[in-house]
């Protein structure tokens, strides 16, 4: 297996097509630019297809534990395929950027985010790239969490990030991650 392609989210119908399930809905939508169909294979607390990627052979991934332990998928189906972490990329949302902002990153701290925090800890290792796509935050002075802001449904912009996550996912496969980076990072919906 070349590279393992992770999406974030939390399983299950009520969370969907919420803004912190913006990881599960770039990658089947990956899956199915790819052929790959629906993700129907289960192992390593995790749903999982397998393919090739712009002549990389891929195993994509949607954890099973919830946001917060996405580690423990993410660990066990890297030792089971024996793949490093330079060849795992990780898709999730992130409050930092604007609603349909791609950020693309080599490496690097986990941020605020439980997800990613959870696998940078597990793994021990921070040195693998990941997609963050922008979903905005609350609005605090009319009393919005985030927690409900990250499970209410996602917008028409962060959407369209998502949409255009496996154009990104083919350029950073092909030609690698600093044209991905060149070509996506300033990416904006239209």
């Amino acid at each position: 297996m070349d590279y393992i392609i992770c999406g974030l989210g939390n399983p299950g119908s009520k969370y969907e097509m919420t803004r912190h399930n913006v990881g599960f809905i770039a990658l089947d939508l990956l899956a199915e630019k790819a052929g790959l169909g629906r993700l129907t294979k289960t192992k390593c607390k995790a749903v999982y297809g397998t393919g090739s990627i712009a002549g990389k052979s891929v195993l994509l991934m949607k954890p099973q534990t919830y946001m917060n332990l996405s580690g423990e998928a993410v660990r066990d189906m890297m030792q089971a395929f024996s793949v490093p972490a330079e060849r795992l990329i990780v898709i999730f949302d992130d409050a930092d950027l604007a609603p349909g902002r791609i950020r693309i990153r080599k490496n690097g701290s986990a941020g605020t985010h439980n997800g990613m925090r959870n696998i940078v800890y597990l793994l021990e290792n921070d040195k693998f790239p990941r997609v963050k796509v922008g979903i905005g935050k609350p609005d605090k002075e009319h009393g919005e969490e985030m927690v409900d802001f990250v499970l209410s449904p996602m917008d028409s912009d962060t959407f369209a990030a998502c949409k255009a996550v496996p154009d990104l996912i083919y350029d950073l496969l092909e030609h690698g991650i600093d044209h991905a980076m060149q070509e996506f990072n300033n990416f904006q919906p239209k």
